[in-house]
């Protein structure tokens, strides 16, 4: 979700937000999740690290790997929170090249920074 409103994607964010309520995530918990927070001190250390992903198109230094991995995440983890930002760029941007029209109930954007 963070990723979505990051690139102004409202397909992906509606879808996702849809699905996260399915998976029993609060309407307060997918609004952090939106901005990239989290009342969970490790989540929000992740959601941090896959925005400056986003942000820095990958260029991330030594000393944010070693960050997210204090706050207890395994480098198989890293690797594939690396993958699913990669993943969600490409569906971000196929779904707003496309103009993929949105078929889920709207949200609106936040634009984290």
């Amino acid at each position: 979700m963070a990723v979505a409103d990051r690139n102004s994607c409202e397909y992906c964010l509606a879808a996702h937000t849809v699905l996260g309520k399915k998976a029993g995530l609060s309407s307060d918990d997918l609004t952090a999740a939106q901005v990239g927070e989290s009342g969970d001190v490790r989540t929000a250390a992740l959601l941090g690290f896959a925005l400056k992903l986003v942000d820095e198109h990958g260029q991330i230094a030594a000393e944010d790997i070693a960050a997210v991995r204090a706050h207890g995440w395994s480098d198989e983890q890293i690797v594939e929170t690396i993958a699913q930002v990669a993943l969600n760029l490409f569906t971000n941007y196929v779904n707003i090249a496309l103009g993929v029209p949105v078929d889920f109930p709207a949200v609106a954007l936040r634009r984290a920074s």
